[in-house]
């Protein structure tokens, strides 16, 4: 039986420079890791001289703009989740100064058992303009968005989303655990309308996984594969894997860069999952048979065989989508809903 500390690792690409980032290595289906790939930048050698300095570093650049933070009790160990009755959060949401947010933190540290802070994902150049001068990755033409989360101690369920990440460790340590899409019935998603921080998430308690209640989330581990990074370490994370992490020291600095290999006029996925709830699942079982059979002729085995048989002019939606169409199909779809 695998337990979390006998998982198979992540793939280290050995030696891998910001320079070496392919276009191949950034549309990876799997993911990779990369020690010291930001062992250059300042904020990375401020971290490494402990938390104060790291702090002091980011408050050169800060604006006084609000940021978002996450609390929790210290009985839950920095878990945020649900509560006991999964109708409310275990934690709390607070808009604050970054300033005052670092002052709470450096108070917490010398708390024998201290409650759980974080700011979460902030974009960077709203709230630290100029950081990115001095610690960047040039991801070529993706046009991705950079994301900061810093506190104390936190354990993030686990879950998937959409955009591609590279993930950065800058301060502290982080242990990422991961497991491919497919593993999706052996993590127990939770609800998919009502979430802790917007996407589902595994019940699971990783930490002391209840095999009894989920029996399957030992196939799950067998299929896992995780990383524990210090300050430079990055991560690959692939679209739509599945992604548990858990930082572990007293102040902890996490960057992502996020980014689609999609269009920007497509909208999520998970509208498309929403509307085959409302309008699918309940059918027959004949019924959803059929209809599985026209999803995968037309969207997931589709190849341009699909719609040989069609002059090119009358293909309509069938054809390659562009802005106009993707437009011109949400509206007929929202004038649908409305009936």
């Amino acid at each position: 039986m695998n337990r979390l500390g006998e998982l198979a690792p992540i793939q280290e690409l050995e030696g891998l420079s910001r320079s070496g980032l392919t276009d191949e290595l950034l549309t990876r289906d799997t993911p990779w890791v990369a020690r010291g790939l930001m062992a250059d930048w300042p904020m990375v050698k401020a971290g490494q001289q402990g938390a104060r300095h790291a702090r002091e570093y980011l408050l050169q650049f800060y604006q006084g703009i609000t940021v978002g933070t996450f609390s929790a009790d210290a009985k839950y160990q920095g878990r945020y989740f649900y509560n006991e009755a999964m109708d409310n959060v275990n934690f709390e949401r607070a808009p604050a100064k970054l300033d005052q947010v670092f002052t709470r933190l450096q108070q917490l540290e010398a708390e024998s058992d201290p409650s759980s802070l974080y700011v979460g994902s902030t974009t960077i150049d709203n709230c630290l303009p100029g950081f990115r001068q001095h610690n960047d990755v040039d991801l070529g033409e993706r046009d991705a968005l950079a994301t900061i989360w810093m506190g104390n101690r936190s354990t993030i369920a686990a879950h998937y989303d959409l955009p591609d990440n590279l993930a950065c460790v800058v301060a502290g340590r982080r242990r990422f655990t991961l497991f491919p899409p497919e593993q999706l019935e052996n993590l127990y998603v939770g609800p998919l309308d009502f979430t802790p921080a917007g996407q589902s998430i595994s019940l699971v308690d990783f930490d002391n996984p209840d095999f009894e209640r989920f029996p399957k989330f030992r196939e799950a581990l067998a299929n896992a594969q995780t990383v524990e990074l210090e300050p430079g370490d990055a991560v690959f994370i692939p679209a739509m894997w599945w992604h548990h992490v858990k930082a572990s020291t007293v102040f902890n600095v996490l960057i992502n860069y996020w980014w689609r290999q999609s269009p920007a006029f497509m909208s999520a996925p998970h509208n498309a999952l929403q509307h085959a709830l409302m309008d699918i699942r309940a059918l027959p079982k004949a019924q959803r048979k059929a209809w599985k059979a026209f999803f995968d002729y037309y969207i997931f085995e589709a190849d341009e065989s699909t719609h040989a048989h069609i002059p090119h002019e009358a293909l309509a939606s069938l054809g390659e989508l562009d802005a106009h169409k993707a437009m011109r199909l949400r509206a007929l779809l929202l004038n649908k809903l409305k009936r």
